[in-house]
């Protein structure tokens, strides 16, 4: 019977990661594996400059003090009775969309599994502005989906999948569509703030989303209420970039 690994980011007691582990029980012995709070944007972190603390908390269902790159590796290594066939992160509470998956957590513990050989996808749910209650059932039922077929069919080497879904009943959602990452940037997202002494502080977040539009990406495919499945790898090499530069680089050391 196949092992599973959840995590995410948005912690263990986030509603996404329960629906998702629901999911999941039903393609084999699922685990939960996932930081103890909130740790969106983190990125591809490792916790190296303190020990680390496992708690059980149920079934299958452990917390870590540390961030979705701690909770793949050490729940791969030391918590899963063998090695899971695949690791799903998620459901996020926001879009990974374009650039997002730099700073990504959900992304990152897919990122893991992929260097540690074993089939991963992230999904997250592309929450709409203003709205305080969500449903994952949607996301849910597709993540379902997509680690069906990765469990029957594996996926190419040092490749990982990253699913977005839009957030609208199941039946509204028009299909799946296979896309590339887009460009998506936010504007005056550094926000210059004061304490009662004046002194200045500066906070990160907010800020207007904006993208280039361009066929077959992933924000184009959610915009029209596709769920999007972007396969991303490992190798950031820029073949295009090495076979110009090779034929134009002529640095020499003096």
């Amino acid at each position: 019977m196949n092992n599973i690994l959840v995590t995410n980011d948005d912690g263990i007691n986030s509603p996404g990661i329960q629906k998702l582990f629901q999911q999941m029980k039903k393609l084999g012995n699922a685990y939960i594996v996932a930081p103890d709070r909130e740790r969106s944007a983190v990125s591809h972190a490792l916790t190296m400059h303190r020990p680390l603390k496992v708690e059980k908390l149920g079934k299958n269902i452990y917390s870590i003090n540390g961030t979705p790159t701690d909770c793949v590796a050490i729940g791969i290594s030391k918590i899963l009775p063998e090695k899971p066939s695949l690791v799903v992160s998620g459901i996020n509470k926001g879009a990974n969309l374009g650039d997002d998956i730099t700073y990504s957590g959900t992304v990152s513990a897919a990122i893991e599994s992929t260097i540690l050989g074993i089939p991963a996808f992230a999904i997250s749910l592309v929450t709409k502005e203003k709205k305080t209650k969500f449903s994952y059932d949607a996301p849910a039922k597709i993540a379902l989906l997509i680690a069906k077929y990765i469990l029957d069919n594996s996926l190419p080497y040092d490749t990982f999948l990253n699913v977005n879904v839009p957030d609208i009943p199941y039946k509204q959602i028009k299909g799946i569509k296979l896309t590339r990452q887009g460009k998506r940037i936010y504007d005056n997202s550094i926000h210059e703030t004061y304490s009662p002494h004046g002194e200045k502080y500066f906070w990160i977040g907010g800020g207007n989303p904006y993208w280039e539009h361009g066929e077959d990406t992933d924000i184009q495919a959610i915009e029209k209420n596709y769920v999007s499945v972007t396969p991303l790898h490992l190798d950031f090499t820029n073949y295009d970039a090495l076979k110009f530069l090779k034929e134009r680089f002529d640095l020499k050391l003096k």
